[in-house]
């Protein structure tokens, strides 16, 4: 048996007394021509219980801890792996709406996964409008992260719509399994980076020459914020059991024309865009705070031209943003994120994720842990929310000839932190989640709308 991972053993034990810790993935598509909907989707189960293809070996696993592993969490191999647990058939009233669907996804992403199998299950949904039907992946944090998992998915599309016979989306592509993808999400930043911290490397460097204290004063600008530097909000405090999701879809050219004529990163927009959302829709809630939001984000200082390698070497990081929602103006708070981004990422790359993690890791982990508390804490959030990227198929793709219309993350909450963003490329647009605690924000829709007002405001302020 192979050891857990020293944080995945630590969200499996912090899971028991906060909220689930699994990540997930809805695809919209439309059936190929000439076949409903129900049967597309009855065709594609019985693919996925009678297929000869070999399940993904990190879906034939489960943890487990006992006196045989003197406590230790380990990855224990299902020989008897029971397909028909893992994957089923739902199907909404005919005619559904994609809201109905969104409620459908917000009552399973809410249920935890069953630890003494496999952590993962999937859901073959018909009965959308237009005789469209959905995939809904759900897999736990510790398994795989948001883009290990769409790569795994993506195994089972094609952009060629005539093909059919593609392998099921739990298959694996070969013996041997290639190095797994870096996930932009802050659970898997912290995994990547605490291996780097335990290791003693360029994190002792860094402290044996007293760098971490340069590190600490170069984050005392106004563009990097501190850490216990956000405001108290209703995002920051502990959860129920229910879960709300709402996702919306952006168009990638409307993106790019902003970064263009502003001169930023995509990134850059679509955080300015989140910051003008979240400025909305406190204002209207009455709880816009006088000072700015902050959000964990992840980071990459890896340049275009290394991007196929291994993805090793640490040019990964997580920082913390200021979302500058005490900003009316749309084109100043592009600006704003725009420096605030790039001197997060300069602060990753001159003094490696590792030494950020040691500076942040005491402050980010109260944020968490606060709310668990049986009484109250005055200690102040250092960030408010996480926004995270995770880059889907690059091409128009299909499903055994069901044409992918959309493709939208459903991402994780817990105690401290009940809203996430996460957002997904895929061709021509972008797919926004918004996953929310339903005690702390029950119209979590009011969220897509917004999407849409604060895209139209970023065009008008910079075209």
């Amino acid at each position: 048996m192979q050891t857990l991972d020293p944080l995945d053993a630590m969200l499996l034990t912090a899971e028991l007394i906060s909220s689930p810790m699994h990540v997930a993935v809805a695809l919209i598509m439309t059936p190929p021509e000439g076949t409903t909907g129900a049967a597309f989707m009855a065709e594609m189960y019985e693919q996925a219980m009678t297929s000869r293809d070999p399940v993904d070996p990190r879906l034939r696993r489960r943890p487990h801890r006992g006196v045989d592993t003197g406590g230790l969490w380990m990855w224990r191999d299902v020989t008897d792996l029971d397909l028909s647990h893992h994957v089923h058939r739902l199907t909404l009233p005919s005619g559904s709406s994609i809201e109905d669907l969104w409620a459908l996804v917000s009552e399973l992403h809410a249920e935890p996964l069953d630890r003494s199998v496999p952590m993962w299950m999937a859901y073959l949904i018909d009965g959308l409008d237009g005789d469209r039907c959905a995939l809904y992946i759900k897999i736990h944090h510790i398994v795989v992260d948001g883009v290990a998992g769409l790569t795994m998915i993506g195994h089972s599309l094609t952009d060629d719509p005539n093909r059919r016979g593609m392998p099921p989306f739990y298959a694996t592509t070969a013996p041997d399994e290639p190095s797994k993808p870096r996930s932009l999400n802050p659970l898997s930043m912290v995994r990547d980076v605490a291996g780097v911290a335990t290791s003693g490397l360029s994190l002792a460097r860094h402290a044996a020459s007293a760098e971490l204290a340069n590190i600490v004063g170069g984050l005392m600008t106004s563009t990097v914020a501190t850490p216990f530097g956000a405001p108290q909000t209703r995002f920051n405090t502990k959860l129920g059991p229910r879960r709300v999701f709402a996702a919306t879809s952006l168009d990638r050219k409307r993106i790019r024309a902003i970064q263009d004529a502003a001169d930023v990163t995509g990134n850059d927009v679509v955080t300015a865009l989140v910051t003008g959302v979240l400025r909305d829709w406190l204002t209207k809630q009455g709880e816009l705070p006088d000072e700015s939001l902050v959000a964990l984000c992840p980071v990459t200082v890896r340049g275009h031209e290394s991007a196929g390698d291994d993805g090793h070497g640490n040019q990964f990081g997580l920082g913390l943003c200021p979302l500058p929602t005490v900003v009316e103006d749309p084109a100043e708070r592009l600006s704003l994120v725009h420096f605030a981004m790039s001197n997060v990422k300069h602060q990753v790359a001159a003094n490696g994720p590792g030494a950020m993690l040691l500076v942040l890791m005491p402050a980010v982990l109260p944020t968490v842990v606060s709310p668990m508390l049986p009484f109250g804490s005055r200690v102040k959030p250092s960030y408010n929310l996480p926004i995270s990227n995770v880059p889907g198929p690059p091409k128009p793709s299909y499903f055994n000839g069901a044409s992918i219309d959309e493709i939208y993350p459903v991402s994780v909450v817990y105690d401290g932190m009940a809203l996430n963003v996460t957002l997904c490329s895929y061709a021509d647009q972008i797919g926004v989640g918004y996953v929310a605690d339903r005690d702390v924000m029950a119209d979590v829709n009011d969220l897509v709308p917004l999407t849409e007002t604060a895209l139209a405001e970023l065009e008008a302020a910079v075209l």
